[in-house]
């Protein structure tokens, strides 16, 4: 077994629709938006990461970007195998070696994934050298990553707000008692955001765009106590064609947001009231932890908070929270083990 150990390497990845992470040897050494650029006529993929997402919304016919997971899961199988194999061979430990080791994976799946959109997941995985690959619920990974202890028989409540899905999930005793995963999630933030500069403003504007709105005076509530700057968006004008440019303020985008934000709370209040009793005492002591991107826009906290009347906590570092949960699995694996799925 040493030598085969010293053949291994242990890397945890984050498999996520918008971004994908991984950890190796304690250190997150890829943090990346889930995006390839392929080119159309040799099929080759010319550019992963960063670099594509630069290229998104600006391609000609020749150059197509690609995401490929959709709502949490693998939808084009291809190209999500080329991103992780492009992803593993840029880690700069692994790039050293002369040939790729094998390697030991935990990956995280969304909870409302289905037997076959798992062995996807799994498949790509083995097909880029994992030997060994274990996966982990998203809220499993984002409750570790935020420090609970969840093996206690205590209730703790996650909601992971992430680009694809919203995992919402009870906890207890290193199980998932309870959860719900909805489709509305940051990628529906940005399209609510399209949406309403087209109908509003008579600006059309693209996804890298409304990203940045979001990221910058994204709201959930339209009273905030510091609020951002407005901002000035660029956009084509749809009544004349031409470039122009409005000023945005956040209330206009908790506005946007408002309905989407409403139908999460909506799926907190239902997994609330599937809550045994029991675990339903011990959340109104812990309260409600948010994780992922989504749960760094401003106010949404306080609103959760208003409507459930419990404290709503958001993790530190939240982008990161689920794939540091997923890292500490894969170091105590014999005490995950329970949890993780061969």
């Amino acid at each position: 077994m040493g030598f085969f150990d010293f053949m291994t390497e242990d890397i945890a990845i984050d498999l996520g629709t918008a971004n994908t992470l991984i950890i190796h040897n304690d250190k997150v050494v890829i943090d990346s938006p889930s995006i390839v650029a392929r080119d159309r006529i040799s099929g080759k993929i010319i550019a992963v990461g960063k670099e594509a997402n630069l290229m998104q919304g600006k391609t000609h016919e020749n150059i197509k970007t690609i995401r490929p997971l959709k709502d949490g899961v693998i939808a084009d199988f291809d190209a999500s195998e080329k991103m992780i194999n492009m992803f593993i061979k840029s880690i700069p430990a692994l790039k050293k070696r002369m040939f790729t080791p094998a390697l030991r994976m935990v990956v995280c799946i969304p909870s409302g994934i289905t037997e076959v959109e798992m062995r996807a997941v799994k498949e790509s995985c083995e097909r880029v050298n994992g030997k060994e690959v274990y996966l982990i619920h998203e809220p499993m990974a984002a409750a570790i990553g935020i420090g609970i202890d969840i093996m206690q028989p205590k209730g703790n409540m996650i909601v992971d707000i992430g680009g694809g899905t919203t995992e919402i999930a009870v906890i207890a005793l290193g199980g998932i008692v309870c959860d719900k995963s909805v489709k509305i999630a940051g990628d529906v933030f940005t399209n609510d955001i399209v949406y309403y500069m087209r109908t509003q403003h008579n600006l059309f504007v693209g996804e890298s765009t409304a990203e940045k709105i979001k990221i910058q005076i994204g709201a959930a509530i339209e009273d905030l106590e510091t609020p951002p700057e407005d901002m000035s968006v660029q956009g084509r004008d749809l009544l004349t064609g031409k470039p122009k440019q409005v000023e945005v303020s956040y209330r206009e985008i908790a506005k946007a947001l408002d309905k989407s934000i409403q139908r999460i709370e909506d799926a907190v209040m239902e997994t609330l009231s599937q809550t045994p009793p029991e675990l339903a005492a011990d959340i109104y002591n812990t309260g409600i932890y948010l994780a992922g991107g989504g749960s760094m826009l401003r106010g949404l906290d306080k609103r959760i908070s208003q409507k459930t009347d419990l404290p709503v906590y958001i993790a530190e570092d939240p982008l990161r929270a689920v794939v540091r949960g997923t890292g500490m699995a894969l170091k105590n694996l014999a005490k995950f083990k329970s949890i993780l799925i061969k």
